[in-house]
């Protein structure tokens, strides 16, 4: 996985706000998966369009108060996770 990769998200996955929180449902497995501001952003982000991960990285930049090495560092920790769980897809290039 690499920050140029593109992803979209999963068409079988429900996303519920709950307190303050985005929570994420995928219908295929069952399992809740809950997200913070800053990950509830990023999947805003991925919903919208498919991206590639440094753009987003780019948008969190001017939105919230984070070094760019941390924002890359969890940009890509939080999509392996997304797509481990088959939340996320990357596109075919």
């Amino acid at each position: 996985m690499q920050l140029t990769d593109r992803f979209t998200v999963s068409e079988d996955v429900v996303v519920r706000e709950v307190s303050g929180e985005l929570v994420l449902l995928d219908l295929n497995s069952g399992q809740y998966f809950g997200l913070d501001a800053v990950g509830a952003r990023i999947w805003e982000l991925l919903a919208d369009a498919p991206r590639n991960l440094i753009d987003i990285c780019d948008q969190i930049e001017k939105e919230f108060d984070a070094p760019r090495e941390r924002i890359e560092a969890d940009m890509m920790a939080l999509a392996k996770q997304l797509q481990e769980q088959e939340l996320i897809a990357a596109e075919a290039a």
